[in-house]
């Protein structure tokens, strides 16, 4: 077993597997096909930089609350750190840790010169006013201000935040600099230099690859039954782009409830309903009501679970009835949940290929933003699905080479690349 004697201890989150410990064993095992040295696999195993800070807040009754902010920077071999921040209840230090591990070898997927990262605060966005979020993040961000930049690390939107954030994140930075450095976050509002296309980015990502994994089966999206667990940036965007492919979208799920129609949904009114209705699917009158576990199983040629990881255990793998499970979340299906997939033959598209389109849109928002040179959305998406379609094609022949499942063939292709720079670069001093 690698060592992971960076991290602090902290108590087990209530998962089937801790996020980083099954990040690690994805490592072993790539490192394993690979024959990968074990100090450049010791290496790997660890985040370069482990950072907690204290948030100190002013809340709008008056009373002063204080945060724990986490941001761990996983590599930077390749290029800068990389990685969304979340808001979330659960967000843990080892799960941010296995979320900045996993941003390594997507980058490097994906050929994009970056290094992984994530960040995150344990608070529920919704239990919070405006002013008091606005107040959370900029403090923050301001903790942060020596380990973040264009050119160190730059930040971008996950679960719990939005380009809002991120506006404030930058111009937080900016104010602390003492001029305007868009480039310091990725996912920010068009009117201060974000990208077009960046909010339909990872669900796009995720339509694409489906939709080549379909081709090499010799079928289309047309007519393709999917259900989407998860309804939110990433799975309304997956949702909203199988329906104008002409799939047929048989179910949706939010956090507390789904609905399901045999045959298909209309994604525009089912959106249309959600605003109207306080963004809740509840009482939505053309379908069937169903729970989240009874989306997952339902018969279906494509489940992509868009939520939270560990989504599928061994507990309902055996109920899963997809051909196809494109994992647009990160780490949906558990160690043992994978294996029992690989054994009846289902196609699992891994995360780390599947959820890719927003960390390629964002990276092509960098490249934009330190050239002042800014694209339309057709070039955007062209430029994306250039580079997914190519990783995908990479997998599939990596797996067929080595005769191993797709999962562990993304695996070895992003960390043979950053394993392959390290070896070149050396160790200083």
């Amino acid at each position: 077993m690698i060592s992971t004697s960076l991290l602090p201890l902290e108590t087990p989150t209530p998962a089937h597997i801790c996020p980083f410990d099954q990040a690690c064993s994805y490592l072993e095992a790539a490192a394993r096909e690979l024959k990968l040295d074990q100090g450049i696999l010791e290496i790997l195993s660890n985040p370069r930089k482990v950072i907690t800070v204290s948030i100190p807040v002013k809340l709008d009754s008056g009373e002063i609350r204080v945060f724990a902010g986490h941001r761990v920077q996983h590599s930077d071999i390749l290029g800068p750190y990389k990685g969304g921040i979340r808001y979330h209840p659960a967000v843990t230090l080892r799960e941010v840790s296995a979320l900045a591990m996993l941003m390594t070898w997507k980058c490097a997927l994906l050929g994009i010169p970056y290094g992984g990262a994530k960040g995150g605060i344990a608070i529920a966005p919704k239990n919070y006013s405006v002013g008091e979020l606005e107040r959370i993040t900029r403090r923050f961000i301001s903790e942060l201000i020596k380990d973040i930049g264009p050119s160190v690390d730059i930040p971008a939107p996950d679960m719990g935040t939005s380009a809002r954030e991120m506006a404030w994140m930058m111009d937080t930075y900016s104010v602390n600099v003492g001029h305007a450095v868009p480039g310091v976050v990725t996912g920010k509002p068009l009117s201060v230099g974000g990208s077009l296309g960046r909010e339909m980015a990872t669900g796009r990502g995720a339509m694409i690859v489906v939709r080549e994994a379909l081709k090499d089966l010799g079928k289309s999206l047309q007519g393709t039954r999917v259900a989407i667990q998860g309804f939110g940036n990433v799975g309304g965007a997956a949702a909203q782009l199988f329906y104008e492919a002409g799939a047929k979208v048989i179910g949706v799920s939010n956090s507390t409830i789904g609905i399901y129609s045999e045959t298909g949904l209309d994604i525009p009114a089912v959106k249309a309903y959600m605003t109207a209705n306080h963004q809740s699917l509840l009482g939505y009158p053309q379908a069937t009501a169903i729970s989240n576990a009874e989306l997952l199983t339902l018969p279906c040629d494509v489940l992509v679970p868009a939520a939270l990881e560990n989504q599928i255990t061994e507990e309902n793998v055996n109920q899963v009835q997809a051909k196809i499970v494109a994992e647009a979340a990160n780490g949906p299906v558990t160690l043992e949940a994978d294996r029992s997939l690989q054994a009846r033959g289902v196609i699992v598209l891994p995360d780390i290929l599947a959820n890719a389109g927003g960390v390629v849109v964002s990276y092509l928002e960098w490249v934009q933003g330190l050239s002042y040179l800014f694209w339309d959305e057709e070039r955007v998406n062209r430029e994306m699905e250039n580079l997914m379609v190519h990783a995908y094609h990479e997998v599939v022949e990596q797996s067929r080479k080595r005769e191993i499942p797709l999962r562990l063939a993304a695996y070895t292709l992003g960390v043979g690349r950053v394993a392959k720079a390290l070896s070149d670069r050396g160790l200083y001093p």
